[in-house]
Order: structure tokens, then C-alpha cells, then sequence
């Protein structure tokens, strides 16, 4: 039984510090832009700059981060960020409750929220507009990704995600 238990722990220790590996790997990436990704975030930034009263603000740490995750595939890395409400989907109710909604990035990325209602409370209110942080896990799709675990998980193996609305946290 104790040698099970060491088991456990080493995965979920390999995981944390492959996740940890992943995300440093991405964010000393996102300082070596190559020259197609630098001419669509330049691209982005210009386009904003012409449709918005605002003046254009760099990307966050988390943007180019999830950017690169986009670009490579790559799927299973906890992330934290920041979005606006696009769109309020219907609730995934086969399996386990989801909450869905879609959240555009400063950079333009769209990503699926697939908050879990069978463990965590419903976000409240969320409407499209809505300024919403959030912490989970991201999984690749090509329509900009997913991402989950924005929860406490109840066996306590995985990193404890959440979602911020409205001054109030939901995990």
C-alpha cells in the first residue's frame, strides 16, 4: 500500500514538473517571437488600435503563452488569464454539468470555458461583455481552445483551478 501511495505522489510530482517545464519553456519562447507570429500579433494590435476608442495595450504573460499552446498543439498545461465574454452557450449537461461560455484574449485568441457545476457554483450573472479571469487547465482545439479544471478537484491530484467575475471567485 505504501509503495502505491510513493506512486501516486511521484506522478503527480513528473506531472506538476512537466507542466512547469512546459510553461517555461513557453514563456522563453514568447520572447523569441518568430517573424510570422510577430507579424500576426502586430497585425492584431493595429487592427484593435483602428476598431476600438482605446489605444492598443501589449499582450499579458498568459496571452503569449496560450498563444504558443495554440501554435503547437499542445494540450494538458494550467494556464491563468484574462477575457471578455463573447458568448454565453448553452450548459453541457451530458456526463458531468458544464457551464460554457466563450472569452475573447486581448490577443484575439477565443477560448471555450467549460466551467464544471457538479463541483463547483455556477458563475453567476455572466453575461457577453463580462470581464472574466480564470485558471484551469487548456486543451487544444482548432478554434482556439478549452480551457477546464477551473474547480477544486475532490481527490486532490490535480492543481485547483477558478474563474473571477465580479469581484467574486468561483471554484
Amino acid at each position: 500500500m505504501k509503495q502505491l501511495k510513493t506512486l501516486v505522489i511521484m506522478r503527480q510530482n513528473t506531472r506538476k514538473v512537466i507542466s512547469l517545464l512546459f510553461v517555461l519553456s513557453l514563456l522563453l519562447g514568447a520572447s523569441l517571437h518568430d517573424d510570422s507570429y510577430s507579424l500576426n500579433v502586430q497585425a492584431a494590435q493595429k487592427s484593435r488600435a483602428r476598431n476600438s476608442r482605446r489605444s492598443p495595450r501589449a499582450f499579458s504573460a498568459s496571452d503569449e503563452i496560450l498563444a504558443r499552446a495554440f501554435k503547437q498543439r499542445t494540450s494538458n498545461v494550467q494556464v491563468e488569464g484574462q477575457g471578455v465574454v463573447r458568448r454565453v452557450l448553452s450548459d453541457d449537461n451530458d456526463g458531468s454539468r458544464h457551464q460554457r461560455f466563450i472569452v475573447a484574449l486581448a490577443s484575439g485568441q477565443t477560448l471555450l470555458i467549460s466551467h464544471n457545476i457538479d463541483l463547483a457554483p455556477r458563475v453567476a450573472g455572466i453575461r457577453k461583455g463580462d470581464v472574466v479571469a480564470f485558471s484551469g487547465e487548456y486543451e487544444w482545439n482548432a478554434e482556439g481552445g478549452v480551457i477546464h479544471w477551473t474547480h477544486r478537484d475532490p481527490r486532490r491530484r490535480h492543481p485547483s483551478g477558478w474563474i473571477k467575475h465580479n469581484g467574486r471567485v468561483y471554484q
